[in-house]
């Protein structure tokens, strides 16, 4: 009873009532002082930084730390398998969604858009002539040249693979080796979850600044010009919600809203800086001490943020189909069928391209054969507020892919799940790192 006394604070020192007051006063700055706005960009960017500082190392600790818990590969490799499979099923069925709002709601219908009367400067620049990697890319892609070079880089798929071998060598090496070895990365965890600590208190800060350049950046004038293309991500979205609800229900037995309550920081603290990385490690955080198995925690949620692109997925077929609508260009069922088939390509190869959504729509236009390639020119404006739709659903997708996935596997917690949904485990308190025994060989 006195530690929960001592758990309790002021409302007004919670970080959910910190970074929504911080939304509104970048709103304000932003609109009222659109040149400060703009000058306060590397105040969300330096905390971005910041945050993909520790991300490399924190996946690697928990993943071999994971692995050495189980002390099964073919556990591990099971997991994976698993993740995977509900990954596909999962994004292929946001696709779907995204399409059919498309068709329904008809966001681009009436636009004309002449494609000649367009510039692809804009589009060439986000991408950085950046192109999709092809199946044997792809692949090779997560080997990095070095161990070294996959933390240097921060390719977070190089990073799991590197931290994969490191967690099978050290459950094959088992006995007194092993036990040194998973000591001494137990302590490395401690560490670098005290350094997000650190780097946490300038969340509310970081958001003002990201809150007041995106709205002195881009303005009201945009969210009026697409109005009816923002409706229609909004309704996909909250149909995609509705799915995620009833698996929640289904598989796991607890409500998505006390799941999007327990994430809500990070949730809002994406939406405002259009960045899902900023908040894996918290994330990660989170759903340990919420009951799910370390093993899947650190495979889940590393390998979703490449797999797992939910809300990119809607963005994708919803663009696409807008596109379409907006320059004049009919696509009966049977093309809309091939393009959800190469939708389903170019989703999957989307990670770590930079202007990836723009790659990704670029190819998929280029597929059609109908749909020009300068047509993408005009999601520029409105991309960036749609960046804030996608991180919102890809951090919900990423957190029930997460619970699934350890109940799945009979690695979850639900008590502790249920009583860290209920707050009555703050996500400010104290991180506890478990000690993760290892099975000797």
């Amino acid at each position: 009873m006195e530690q929960t006394k001592k758990m309790r604070q002021p409302f007004y020192k919670g970080l959910f009532f910190q970074i929504m007051l911080s939304i509104v006063a970048g709103i304000v700055v932003g609109y009222l002082w659109p040149t400060f706005g703009v000058a306060l960009k590397p105040v969300g960017d330096g905390f971005i930084r910041l945050i993909k500082m520790v991300i490399a190392p924190l996946v690697f600790v928990v993943v071999v730390l994971g692995i050495a818990k189980v002390g099964n590969i073919k556990t591990v490799g099971r997991i994976g398998g698993k993740t995977l499979l509900y990954f596909e099923v999962i994004t292929t069925l946001a696709l779907i969604i995204g399409m059919v709002i498309a068709n329904l709601m008809n966001p681009g219908a009436g636009m004309n858009i002449d494609p000649a009367t367009l510039s692809t400067d804009g589009v060439q620049q986000a991408t950085k002539n950046g192109h999709l990697p092809s199946g044997s890319e792809f692949f090779l892609n997560i080997i990095p040249e070095s161990a070294v070079a996959a933390f240097s880089t921060n390719t977070m798929l190089q990073v799991l693979l590197v931290s994969c071998f490191v967690g099978f060598a050290i459950v094959h090496i088992g006995g007194r080796t092993s036990e040194v070895l998973v000591d001494f990365l137990d302590h490395v965890s401690k560490v670098i979850f005290q350094i997000m600590g650190y780097i946490m208190k300038l969340t509310a800060l970081a958001t003002f600044g990201a809150m007041a350049f995106m709205v002195s950046q881009y303005g009201v004038q945009t969210l009026m010009a697409f109005g009816k293309l923002f409706l229609a991500m909004t309704v996909a979205c909250v149909l995609f919600l509705l799915l995620l609800a009833v698996v929640m229900r289904v598989f796991v037995g607890i409500s998505l809203w006390r799941l999007i309550m327990l994430v809500r920081e990070e949730i809002v603290f994406a939406f405002a800086t259009g960045s899902t990385e900023a908040v894996m490690p918290q994330l990660m955080n989170k759903f340990e001490k919420a009951g799910c198995d370390r093993a899947v925690v650190g495979l889940v949620v590393p390998t979703g943020y490449s797999f797992n692109l939910d809300g990119a997925s809607i963005y994708l077929s919803l663009a696409v189909v807008f596109l379409a609508q907006a320059t004049g260009v009919d696509l009966g069922l049977k093309e809309q069928l091939v393009l959800l088939g190469v939708l389903l390509l170019t989703s999957k190869g989307m990670a770590g391209i930079p202007g990836s959504a723009f790659v990704a729509l670029s190819a998929t236009a280029a597929s059609t054969g109908s749909i020009s390639m300068a047509a993408v020119a005009l999601m520029l404006a409105p991309d960036r507020i749609m960046g804030n739709f996608r991180t919102t659903v890809n951090i919900i997708g990423y957190s029930v892919a997460t619970f699934v996935i350890a109940r799945w596997e009979g690695l979850l917690d639900k008590g502790l799940a249920q009583q860290a949904m209920q707050r009555k485990v703050t996500a400010e308190a104290p991180v506890l790192v478990k000690e993760a025994p290892v099975v000797s060989k």
